[in-house]
């Protein structure tokens, strides 16, 4: 933790850019933890403002990008070839790209605020083929709304921002574990009440 924020402080926005792209990806990188520490340092004058935003912001949509594209790319061909033996089928990976067409893309934007989940939903969004310019539209607005949200926070906590963060971090995963739950049971009432209406 303490090298990544190191890497931040001495080599300032670009280095950032570099490690959100690759956390983004999927590598364990602290991506919260990153934002509002840059955020602390625009604070104390350290980073520019107009820059690291923009850096943040890039790197973040870069990263989801290239998932995206991996998703794209491999995703269906290895669910095509290996698909049939754990039942994933075309016909339900034409479910899940309707899915995303309905409510799933909203995945992309607020995915960004549930650990683990961002990682995945921009790979599921490629490998269901959702249309790169919906994609882009999701995942790029959430990732600006999300470097902001954290920057903001660093710069407004200011020197307590340390301290702070660790309490805000501990209720975020909270919050997050919630919010899966809540979608784990959404999905599951839907399914069962499609069953249900088949028969």
């Amino acid at each position: 933790m303490e090298t990544v924020l190191g890497w931040v402080s001495s080599y300032g926005a670009i280095s950032l850019f570099f490690l959100l792209m690759l956390g983004i990806v999927g590598l364990p990188v602290p991506d919260e933890t990153l934002l509002v520490f840059s955020g602390y340092l625009i604070y104390s004058g350290r980073l520019d403002p107009v820059f690291t935003v923009v850096c943040a912001a890039l790197g973040s949509m870069t990263g989801i990008s290239v998932s995206y594209w991996l998703g794209r790319t491999f995703g269906y061909k290895v669910i095509h070839k290996y698909g049939p033996r754990f039942h994933l089928t075309e016909e339900r990976l034409a479910r899940v790209h309707n899915w995303f067409e309905r409510i799933g893309r909203w995945t992309l934007f607020v995915g960004y605020y549930i650990p683990g989940v961002r990682h995945f939903t921009a790979v599921v969004a490629g490998a269901s083929e959702l249309e790169p310019h919906v994609f882009a539209r999701f995942a790029y607005s959430g990732a600006a709304v999300w470097v902001g949200t954290f920057l903001s926070l660093g710069y407004f906590l200011g020197d307590r921002w340390n301290r702070a963060w660790e309490d805000i971090h501990a209720h975020l995963h909270e919050a997050a574990a919630v919010a899966v739950a809540v979608v784990a049971l959404a999905a599951l009432t839907r399914w069962w009440l499609n069953r249900r209406a088949a028969r």
